[in-house]
């Protein structure tokens, strides 16, 4: 009996190429459409084989669209054949099992320590365990998932997010299947929260990466999650976080929009005071970008003002809670400075410097950075250089592409000082830190 032909798909020589891994990795699905057609896949072939349309894979490849709902960057792997791993799947079902250890060869040292690795159990066997038991869903469930959530987010603020994200979407993915199998009620709404903030986390871990396409495929994610519940401050959130990576994509125009809509969703379902001067903030942000001193200064005003509005009894989000005094005094300090009013900002963020809680690694050096710039604005080059030495120390205890683009930046600025010692010296001890 003849066999049926082999599904086509990605080469294994292809697959194990560095531009496949990278394109991968960073789930660039231009490229990838790119290499499958170079190694011998049509359009055609393409669009076929992960079921869409020839003109919408030819825009894909050209950039003019993205892919970034789950189901369809499933669809690619399962199509093209390209294993799970590679695009942070879990193990596809066309792959088979997991391959079995050989046993240990005679000769081998029976002292000798089993490879830990190899020893532990698959994420995918964890996953079967944990559906296969069932969703025992109870108030203690959701408390651990949101304490769980709770930790992500502080040992991101210490360490950065580029470890973390691999246990983070891996809960995710957990979530989303433990929706699948909840029945409706409560229960079922508070795993779509958790899984909403899980997307969000992902996003920011990758927004901090400065791996902007990413970061919007999560942010997208957590967006059509929190939707789903109709939790219009969460989506709030979501689009101040969008609003903020736009500032960073230099695409002002789209943060200003970004941070009205933000505020917009969350006066739907009457948004805390303590979240309208976060999104006001985020508002004031994207003005600054665009250096719209009037603009700036009224969203300014109004994120004070709601923040003197907040009360003891508030039903705060717990995601809004970072939004303290110390935080809304850096960032109006922050935001002045894009403004290039140095005399008034540079009080602020030193102060908030001051009261920062020394765990936050990442924010300690982000607030080092603006203030060591605040100050050549003003013209301390020696301080300033000082402060930025500062920033570097907190740098180099977290991985943050964000913050260490900071940096860079900052000794871009540094040009026309080049030969001034302080400069030299702060030179020498970027490049020691970031090589």
């Amino acid at each position: 009996m003849s066999m049926p032909p082999e599904r086509p798909g990605f080469p294994a020589h292809s697959l194990s190429s560095e531009a496949m891994i990278s394109a991968c990795r960073e789930r660039d699905f231009a490229q990838i459409f790119k290499l499958a057609k170079r190694a011998g896949m049509y359009n055609a072939t393409i669009a076929t084989l992960v079921n869409m349309t020839q003109s919408r894979v030819g825009e894909i490849m050209s950039g003019k669209r993205e892919i970034g709902k789950m189901d369809v960057i499933e669809r690619v792997a399962d199509g093209l054949r390209i294993p799970g791993h590679m695009l942070g799947l879990a193990r596809r079902e066309w792959e088979g099992p997991e391959p079995i250890v050989p046993a240990r060869q005679e000769g081998g040292s029976p002292y000798a320590p089993a490879d830990p690795v190899l020893s532990l159990p698959g994420p995918d066997l964890d996953s079967i365990l944990a559906v296969a038991a069932g969703p025992k869903l109870s108030p203690s469930t959701v408390r651990a998932l949101h304490s769980s959530i709770e930790d992500y987010w502080r040992r991101d603020d210490e360490h950065g997010g580029e470890t973390l994200r691999p246990a983070v979407v891996g809960q995710l993915r957990y979530v989303v299947e433990l929706i699948k199998e909840a029945g409706e009620g409560e229960y079922r709404r508070h795993l779509y929260e958790v899984a909403a903030e899980l997307a969000r986390l992902t996003g920011w871990t990758y927004f901090d990466a400065r791996q902007y396409s990413q970061a919007r495929t999560y942010f997208t994610e957590a967006l059509q999650l929190a939707k789903v519940v109709d939790d219009r401050p969460f989506m709030a959130n979501v689009l101040s976080c969008m609003s903020l990576q736009a500032t960073y994509e230099d695409r002002p125009a789209d943060a200003v929009a970004l941070s009205t809509a933000a505020q917009d969703s969350a006066r739907w379902r009457g948004g805390t005071p303590r979240v309208m001067a976060m999104l006001s903030m985020r508002e004031a942000f994207a003005h600054a970008t665009m250096t719209n001193q009037s603009a700036t200064h009224a969203a300014l005003a109004e994120a004070h003002k709601q923040f003197g509005r907040i009360s003891a009894t508030d039903d705060d989000p717990s995601w809004v809670t970072y939004f303290d005094e110390a935080k809304l005094i850096v960032d109006t300090g922050i935001a002045r400075g894009r403004l290039g009013e140095a005399d008034a900002a540079e009080p602020l963020v030193a102060n908030a410097l001051r009261r920062a809680h020394p765990g936050n690694q990442r924010g300690r050096a982000f607030h080092s950075f603006w203030l060591a710039r605040i100050q050549l604005q003003r013209g301390n080059l020696d301080e300033a250089c000082d402060t930025a030495a500062g920033a570097l120390r907190y740098a180099s205890a977290v991985d943050s592409e964000r913050v260490t683009g900071h940096l860079r930046e900052f000794h871009q600025q540094l040009t026309p000082y080049r030969k001034e010692p302080a400069a030299v010296d702060f030179e020498t001890q970027l490049r020691a830190t970031l090589r």
